[in-house]
């Protein structure tokens, strides 16, 4: 069985290797792909062939492609949660850095200075006064968001001598064990604003999470306090930040994303969207990726879906059928009844829901015939089925 896999924007070559030649063709010009590999480019509003059976994001945010559009045909969105996790880390903390000792007006002053070395010496020791900072230790840094890059923030933070408060209601046990004791929780997001020093937010860009961080949680704040923006701009209400740096209230805001507003302030530093952007990550988020297309496309197993609960079930047998259907009563006696009618013996099955969402593998005793397919598809509320075939 051969795939088709096409590609937007630049994957990295170490992740496609993944795809094995003799049994997959990639590319940026593929006709009727059955998976579609992605980073940053925007999918919403762009014909997604019917054939797609599949798209792997390599990177966290999925804002870029139409999930729910997706979700209605049956098709999984993956990601590649805490691929990157090292490099925005390293990003934040370096954030965390610029901020506290004011690196980057200190830069553009000394870029600025003319005449020869006395002269310049002299201005020096005349301006430096105004870029005395603050020291890490004893401080109090705010996580919002405790996934895999919160939770690496926060244990650095902690080695840095900083006191860490995180908050996070969807805290799971993985990431629970990952996360130094240390750490304490904060009871809300109030009360986190109202307790730190510094504030670095790691949460999906969602209606719940469109301005977090407005004028009322500001005014909670510490006086001299920084907010550190690495996820999503919308995260953050720019007027009500700016109107804090101006009121004297915050010290700093450093963000991963440049606007005109911002540009010209001098307690902001904006970069320019570089979370990600290591050698390192970019490989990483593509060899994730590529292994769960390849598991989904090959065995129909699923990890770490935004749209779809994760499944995973070792082969029983050389035929396998893989269903998404609406997550409604009677599905499985349906899907079973069907197949019992056409005589096939199921091996195995494994069932998992997500919210609407709901997903089966069935493995049976022989060739699942197209008019099957056929039928398990025009049961009401079945959104996608494919035969999966052992590779022969």
């Amino acid at each position: 069985m051969a795939f088709r896999i096409l590609t937007f924007n630049q994957i990295s070559p170490r992740g496609l290797a993944r795809f094995p030649a003799d049994r997959y063709e990639v590319g940026a010009d593929i006709a009727e792909p059955d998976a579609i590999l992605v980073r940053s480019a925007e999918l919403t509003g762009t014909p997604i062939a019917a054939a797609v059976r599949a798209i792997g994001r390599a990177g966290v945010g999925v804002n870029n492609i139409p999930v729910a559009e997706m979700s209605r045909r049956g098709v999984p969105v993956f990601n590649t949660p805490g691929a990157n996790a090292n490099a925005v880390k390293e990003l934040v903390l370096a954030g965390l850095l610029l901020a506290a000792r004011n690196i980057g007006a200190a830069w553009l002053f000394a870029r600025s200075l003319n005449g020869d070395d006395a002269a310049i010496e002299e201005a020096v020791e005349a301006g430096k006064r105004r870029f005395v900072g603050f020291e890490l230790p004893g401080r109090t840094l705010g996580v919002v968001g405790l996934g895999a890059v919160g939770v690496e923030v926060a244990n650095s933070a902690l080695a840095l001598g900083m006191k860490v408060l995180g908050y996070d209601p969807q805290l799971t046990v993985q990431r629970a064990w990952q996360l130094s004791s240390s750490a304490e929780q904060a009871l809300s997001l109030d009360d986190l604003f109202a307790r730190s020093d510094v504030i670095t937010v790691h949460v999906p860009l969602n209606e719940a999470t469109r301005a977090l961080v407005n004028a009322a949680r500001l005014e909670l704040m510490r006086p001299g306090g920084t907010i550190l923006n690495f996820a999503r701009s919308a995260i953050v209400d720019q007027a009500a930040v700016l109107a804090a740096l101006d009121a004297g209230r915050l010290h700093a805001y450093v963000c991963d994303f440049p606007r005109r507003s911002l540009r010209d302030h001098p307690r902001v530093i904006a970069l320019p969207h570089l979370g990600a952007s290591t050698g390192e990550a970019e490989e990483n988020c593509a060899i994730m990726v590529v292994d769960q297309v390849r598991a989904y496309l090959e065995h129909g197993d699923i990890a770490n879906a935004v749209n779809f609960p994760s499944v995973e079930m070792a082969r029983e047998s050389a035929f396998r059928v893989a269903i998404a259907n609406a997550n409604v009563p009677n599905m499985l006696g349906q899907i079973s009844t069907t197949m019992a009618q056409a005589g096939l013996n199921i091996h195995n099955m494994v069932n998992k829901s997500r919210g609407e969402m709901a997903y089966t593998l069935v493995d049976v005793d022989s060739t699942v015939e197209q008019k099957v397919i056929e039928e398990i598809a025009a049961i009401q509320g079945v959104l996608s089925v494919r035969s999966i075939p052992a590779e022969s």
